[in-house]
């Protein structure tokens, strides 16, 4: 019985920290328009990188990360800050529902068809329907139907693509190149994109304390809800439940990031969104299965 209510404890947390990553995109569209870019990603990733700290002296797990695993983090880290890079420039020219919906369902069908790639792997008729029905899900999203190119070929909408293209990259990248804990792993990244953001990429002309408090509050909630509680329960589930059974906890990540901007951002949720979302989800978990 008490680990049943565990079990159901964890299981909210899991549903809370998919609503944090759901909101990221809630954040970034409120900062992207008071804070540049880079500002965002300097003040995000090193508020997180500092937030770590606590977590894995609680965890019991040391810093130490052997040469291997420290270059792959640096690789990475480039690739990190071209995808929230992407993210946020796509998100402020477009919605944040929008991209919520099609850069997260995107993301897992693209990694699955890489790895299949570099491994020469052969598909099943069940990944080959998997991935068609993926494909005419994210084109749904993107409302191609409608026929108007102006519409279709955006400018955020590439944005949208490249940051779910270089996401898939990072991800194997990461799973490949190290044998660190993910948590650890995660803390060198950040804290090496806060060092080549801090010395090398960004410019502090936003005076933070002439800005209304929602930044400050956005910021911490961005770092501290979106990053590293939601990272963080999301590594630990994984240990506890299984990869296969975490997974699924993911596919309420489109639907929170459009439930989120429709909510504070007062962003029209049409038909195309939801359908399309359904239809990736669907084949995302098809792809799960195998």
């Amino acid at each position: 019985m008490k680990d049943e209510k565990s079990l159901g404890v964890f299981y909210a947390l899991m549903v809370l920290a998919m609503l944090g990553w759901g909101a990221s995109w809630v954040h970034v569209k409120y900062l992207a328009e008071r804070l540049s870019i880079h500002e965002i990603i300097f003040y995000r990733y090193g508020l997180t990188t500092l937030s770590m700290f606590p977590l894995l002296w609680m965890m019991k797990l040391s810093l130490r990360i052997d040469l291997r695993s420290f270059f792959s983090a640096f690789v990475a880290t480039g690739i990190m800050i071209l995808y929230t890079w992407l993210f946020i420039a796509g998100t402020h020219l477009g919605t944040a529902g929008l991209g919520g919906a099609f850069v997260t369902t995107l993301i897992p069908i693209l990694t699955f068809g890489l790895m299949a790639v570099w491994h020469r792997k052969r598909l099943s008729r069940r990944q080959i329907l998997a991935l068609t029905l993926g494909a005419i899900g994210v084109m749904t999203i993107l409302n191609v139907w409608s026929f108007h190119i102006e519409q279709i070929f955006r400018l955020e909408n590439l944005y949208f693509i490249l940051a779910a293209a270089s996401w898939a990259v990072l991800t194997i990248v990461s799973s490949r190149g190290s044998d660190t804990h993910p948590l650890v792993f995660s803390f060198w990244l950040y804290a090496l994109v806060t060092l080549l953001e801090g010395l090398f990429l960004t410019r502090f002309e936003t005076d933070l304390s002439a800005q209304p408090p929602l930044v400050d509050l956005n910021l911490i909630l961005l770092a501290l809800f979106s990053t590293t509680f939601a990272t963080s329960i999301y590594f630990i589930g994984g240990q506890k439940l299984g990869a296969d059974r975490i997974s699924s906890f993911t596919f309420l990540v489109p639907f929170s990031a459009i439930g989120l901007s429709a909510i504070f951002l007062g962003e029209s949720v049409n038909a195309g969104m939801i359908v399309g979302t359904a239809m990736a989800v669907g084949a995302i978990k098809m792809l799960n299965k195998g």
